[in-house]
């Protein structure tokens, strides 16, 4: 006869016929087994199996006194986690089926011989290894779980809830006990995605933000993902919720969103004072700076800018010319033509305003787009005669929308062209000195869609 090759298993004997009971402990310990104790009575069977902890136990299901086997084996399992193997001649129906619900790790019919014991007892002990190893895991596993500090809730393939966190009960008002087993929508409706589109999310993972409705009615915002358990046919068969309170972070960003409203509204505020500044030194310009910036905003939206874009775009017309606060105002305001050097002078402003700006901290390069609003796509502007690509798309975009306004508007030195003529420049010098793209989302605002400044 084999001998096991493991240690030498304990076997807690429970049969109340004597002679029935010195045959298996005989048989047990030919098998190189070791025998505790042999006990007749299910109340003496847990108080032993307490006491000694064996590795197996073999169970008579028919014994004397209050308890019977199956009565014993269910609290032996339930309170010390000990395999028991019934033995019994009684097969019926019933017997078994009140055996089953105890699950046994073995079940052998009298009269037995030494094999058929020997292979139930090693299979039963390999299935209580097993068992303890996944305990163990699962204890681990909930641990693990219950530690973290979201909240965790775990379901099954109809999204029944099998597991719940700390976290998750304190989050939700929910206790694990009240909602086990129950449709996990009647905690929280989070949106499932089991099938992510090809290439995107190959885990199968979902993060977003919703509302969590509390069992008092309170709604939570949340922070959360879902996270999908597979087979090994790649089967779902339940899915990992893992969310968390995010009112904090909503609040932040709520100050942030209103910190960032009054330093815009104090920027826009300051923008438009220094424009106006400039702009009573001279009269004659009054408000083109203001309409500048309107038709420049225009034609950055019509070209599908984004509105941070074009936010800038409008900060940067409002203040195009703030270098002319160094130019005479006897310059700005002198009829007639203008001389050279009075031009040259006036051609500094660029230079100036870059100057006056370039150490201020704006969200948008503003300096660099007041600085380059009189370049041209050919080369031919001023003042560092740049180049395509080389300007900012902002400047080019104001540098169509000057040309317009200044056109269609009095100067002390000629009457107004009219917008007619200004379009009619800016056609004209479409591709060559001005961006090809801009001059088609001007002509379009004013062909198209009624533009007007005032």
């Amino acid at each position: 006869m084999l001998k096991p090759e493991m240690k030498k298993l304990q076997i807690l004997v429970v049969e109340d016929e004597s002679l029935v009971a010195k045959d298996i402990v005989n048989m047990v310990r030919g098998l190189g087994y070791s025998v505790p104790a042999v006990v007749s009575t299910g109340e003496e069977a847990i108080v032993i199996a307490e006491k000694t902890r064996p590795d197996i136990i073999l169970m008579d299901i028919v014994l004397k006194g209050r308890i019977d086997g199956i009565e014993a084996a269910q609290y032996i399992w339930e309170h010390y986690s000990l395999p028991v193997v019934y033995l019994t001649a009684y097969a019926d129906e019933a017997t078994l089926q009140r055996a089953k619900v105890t699950e046994p790790f073995g079940y052998i019919l009298k009269p037995f011989d030494e094999r058929e014991l020997q292979t139930t007892i090693e299979m039963a002990y390999f299935k209580a290894q097993m068992e303890k190893k996944l305990r163990e895991r699962e204890r681990w596993l909930s641990t693990i779980l219950r530690s973290i500090g979201d909240g965790v809730i775990v379901t099954d393939q109809s999204d029944r809830v099998t597991f719940m966190n700390g976290v998750a009960e304190s989050l939700t008002g929910w206790n694990q006990s009240e909602i086990l087993e129950k449709p996990l929508a009647g905690v929280l409706r989070i949106p499932v995605q089991d099938k992510p589109a090809s290439g995107e999310n190959p885990a199968g993972i979902t993060v977003d933000e919703s509302i969590l409705t509390t069992r008092d009615g309170a709604a939570i915002p949340i922070e959360h993902s879902v996270s999908p358990i597979h087979g090994e046919k790649e089967e779902t068969f339940g899915r990992v919720y893992i969310f968390r309170d995010i009112r904090s972070r909503k609040k932040a960003e709520e100050e942030l969103r209103k910190s960032y409203a009054r330093h815009q509204k104090a920027l826009a505020g300051s923008i438009q004072a220094i424009g106006l500044t400039i702009e009573m030194r001279d009269p004659y310009t009054a408000g083109h700076q203001h309409r500048v910036s309107k038709l420049s905003t225009a034609i950055a939206s019509e070209m599908g800018l984004d509105d941070a874009r074009i936010e800038g775009v409008k900060m940067a017309g409002d203040i195009h010319d703030i270098g002319k606060i160094y130019v005479p105002a006897e310059i700005l305001s002198k009829p007639g033509k203008l001389s050279e050097i009075e031009m040259s002078i006036i051609r500094t402003h660029s230079q100036v305003g870059y100057d006056i700006l370039k150490n201020i901290e704006f969200p948008w390069p503003i300096s660099q787009i007041v600085y380059q609003h009189h370049e041209r796509q050919d080369g031919t502007g001023y003042p560092n005669k740049l180049k395509g690509e080389e300007i900012l798309l902002e400047a080019r975009i104001i540098s169509v929308a000057d040309v317009v306004e200044a056109m269609s508007s009095h100067r002390p030195y000629r009457p107004a062209p009219g917008i007619e003529k200004a379009l009619a420049e800016i056609q004209r010098g479409r591709g060559l000195q001005y961006d090809a793209v801009v001059v088609d989302a001007c002509l379009r605002l004013f062909q198209e869609k009624n533009f007007a400044f005032d």
